[in-house]
């Protein structure tokens, strides 16, 4: 107890001295920086001074010369008061790679690395770098060469200028589109920018199986358990093995549920497609409000019926939930070994750019790829249409992750880096494909239940070239895998549980604001603090279903989950339960409890939401109980401003976010000494966790 006496002791002396007017030293703080903030590239700490680059003149450039980044870094510094997001923007130029080409450059921010693609400019041109984290205290900017050289005539970091999100449109690209599509497009559109939609995919195919003592007796025509318990043959699911021995597909249990023969073990059984969204209610208390499917298992190449269509009209129609469906459609990996209409063995398969599809051939009929294709689609179609005569709109995301990595050529758009068959051609084939999906699923199908969805990149102002434009896409999207690396938050531990405001940003910027941005898919799900700090309004988020490689819900190096756990139940997340009645009818969100991102007004698990005043009379809620000097993290410091609030208002008047959070001691009767020492004992770990009540 001594050293919690002591430490008490010392806050209260220091808060008492100070509110008396005698000095009190405090360590030597750098002064912040005044942004714009501009720095000559010469002038950086590491740099040399460059007048030409070898034989090559660039004219015109500021102050005395310039840098030419080589193979040693250099670097400043800048101080900031708070957490907070900044604009980074070069002025340089880069001839290594031709007219038309792009290099990689990097830079790092207090340790943390951001890349971007620089195009060819023999003359000074401002590069934008995107929006970068720096937090509060000294930060270190430091241009390096990890790809390519730079020739850095200046730096400027400026405030982050947010724009406005309400330009996003709540209409449909497709003027036929059905009411519930409409009606949840808009609702979408309510609560963007105001608050995230908690979402979580769910495994498709044969995934989460669990095995059955179930068999079929071909003699008696029934399917049985070892228990004795007879199972409903689906009838129409009548095959032949390889013996020619009848046997049914599919079978029914008396709870409903549907069981597939397995011809390995000659037995049946199931999927537990549930398994990651009970995990996240096991963790959270809450479901998801937007639930991810996929249609991969109807490839034309072995086309099996995994029940998809009547999930997702059960998660809408009985669950009252949100549904997005992905579509890894494969083709032959060697069109040779494939014949129209005949199954193709999984292994000679592929959704990669591992294959000799030619992708451009979808559009050119009397092409095998184009009569392939055309299967594709029409199975697509058939599981679409049992949704729409069922009611249920889907967020549709077809052609997903199309640029993959960056370009390995001068081409930034030639698809070099893309990932899968339906963008290894490049930009210009992807939205072709593109827009005959849409065109054949709308017009030959009669297909209107669709919000359409397009996933981009930002690696440089050249992904942009992959959108297929306002009038194709509904929303647009990014899938965040960077658990652990590239993080911004400054920890070094745990999973990465950045905003990735940069590229939200990034991706705004591309569609003029013009579309809602969404998280589609994701490995760790942003923290509440830092989507607050970074000001990353996506539109929903969504992590990738478990596997027993990467346990992406349950695993605790990928998901924090008292973060999670806070985050679900924070009024700023929206889970199933708090999804509008009548969502399919035209709901929209109700105005009154919604929580701005861009906004310090939260509340979490881990707080207890109340309001409190001010020294200035006004009233905030709380964000972080004990946080009363607002540097996100709850220490002694925070006790000597409660005192010195209380011994002299007028001069050390605490912020209204700061005095929401002072309130830690019996929350609700105002800030007291009582307060503070509620802070000094939770940093000497005399309590385990604030408020602290009184016995």
């Amino acid at each position: 107890m001594k050293k919690l006496f002591d430490k008490m002791m010392a806050a209260v002396s220091a808060a008492a001295i100070t509110a008396a007017g005698i000095p009190y030293a405090v360590p030597v703080q750098a002064a912040d920086t005044a942004f714009p903030y501009t720095i000559e590239g010469e002038a950086l700490e590491g740099a040399d001074l460059w007048t030409s680059i070898y034989e090559t003149k660039i004219p015109d450039y500021s102050g005395e010369g310039f840098w030419y980044l080589t193979a040693s870094p250099a670097s400043f510094k800048v101080t900031v008061p708070e957490d907070a997001m900044y604009q980074l923007t070069v002025r340089g130029a880069q001839i290594l790679s031709g007219e038309g080409g792009a290099r990689m450059e990097s830079v790092k921010v207090s340790g943390v690395e951001y890349s971007i693609q620089t195009g060819y400019s023999a003359e000074w041109r401002d590069y934008d770098f995107g929006m970068v984290r720096l937090n509060k205290g000294e930060n270190t900017i430091e241009f390096f060469s990890k790809y390519g050289y730079m020739a850095i005539d200046s730096v400027t970091v400026s405030e982050a200028d947010f724009p406005d999100l309400s330009k996003a449109t709540d209409e449909l690209c497709d003027p036929k589109a059905t009411p519930e599509a409409k009606s949840v497009m808009k609702y979408l559109h309510s609560v963007y920018g105001e608050n995230i939609l908690s979402g979580q995919q769910q495994i498709y195919g044969g995934g989460n199986t669990i095995q059955t003592t179930i068999r079929y007796d071909e003699n008696a025509d029934k399917c049985t358990d070892q228990d004795g318990v007879e199972y409903e043959i689906d009838k129409e699911s009548y095959d032949k093995d390889e013996q020619g021995h009848k046997f049914p597909w599919h079978c029914t249990g008396p709870d409903g549920q549907v069981y597939t023969y397995s011809s390995q073990n000659r037995n049946y059984t199931c999927n537990n497609y549930n398994l990651d969204v009970n995990l996240i209610h096991d963790l959270t208390g809450k479901y998801p409000a937007i639930q991810g499917f996929d249609f991969g298992s109807y490839c034309p190449c072995y086309a099996w019926d995994d029940g998809v269509a009547g999930r997702m009209i059960e998660w809408t129609n009985e669950k009252g939930g949100i549904c997005t469906a992905s579509w890894h459609v494969n083709v032959p990996t060697a069109m040779a070994d494939y014949t129209i209409g005949e199954p193709l063995d999984f292994s000679k398969t592929t959704y990669t750019e591992r294959t000799d599809f030619k992708t451009a051939n979808c559009m050119v009929e009397g092409t095998v790829e184009y009569e392939y294709f055309q299967l594709c689609m029409k199975n697509l179609a058939a599981e679409l249409l049992k949704l729409q005569d069922a009611g249920v709109p889907v967020i549709f995301r077809p052609f997903h992750e199309a640029e993959g990595n960056p370009s390995h050529t001068d081409d930034p758009i030639d698809g070099s880096g893309a990932w899968f068959w339906w963008a290894k051609e490049g930009a210009v084939v992807y939205k072709q494909l593109w827009a005959l999906l849409q065109d054949t699923l709308e017009n030959e199908y009669g297909l209107h239940n669709l919000i359409w969805e397009q996933n981009l990149y930002a690696w440089s102002d050249s992904s942009a070239e992959w959108y297929s434009g306002d009038d194709r896409v509904d929303i647009v999207a990014f899938d965040k895998y960077n658990t652990q690396y590239n993080r911004h938050d400054g920890k070094t531990s745990g999973p990465n549980l950045d905003a990735e405001a940069g590229i939200f940003y990034k991706i705004h910027g591309y569609v003029k604001g013009n579309k809602m941005v969404a998280m589609a898919e994701n490995d760790s799900v942003p923290s509440m603090t830092n989507m607050q700090v970074e000001h990353a309004a996506w539109l929903y988020f969504c992590p990738w279903y478990d596997t027993p490689e990467s346990p992406f819900v349950s695993g605790k190096n990928y998901q924090d989950h008292e973060e999670l756990k806070a985050l679900y139940n924070s009024e700023y997340c929206i889970t199933l339960d708090e999804l509008p009645e009548d969502l399919f009818k035209g709901g929209t969100a109700p105005t009154s409890s919604t929580t701005s991102v861009s906004t310090t007004k939260t509340a979490t698990a881990a707080t207890t939401t109340s309001t409190a005043v001010s020294t200035t009379g006004t009233t905030a809620d709380v964000t972080l109980l004990g946080d009363a000097n607002l540097d996100s993290k709850v220490t002694v410091a925070d006790a000597v401003a409660i005192l010195q609030s209380i011994a002299n208002k007028d001069k050390y008047a605490l912020k209204p976010q700061g005095a929401a959070n002072a309130d830690c001691f019996n929350t609700g009767d105002g800030i007291t000494g009582r307060d503070a020492l509620a802070i000094q004992k939770l940093d000497a770990k005399a309590i385990e966790k604030l408020p602290e009540l009184s016995e």
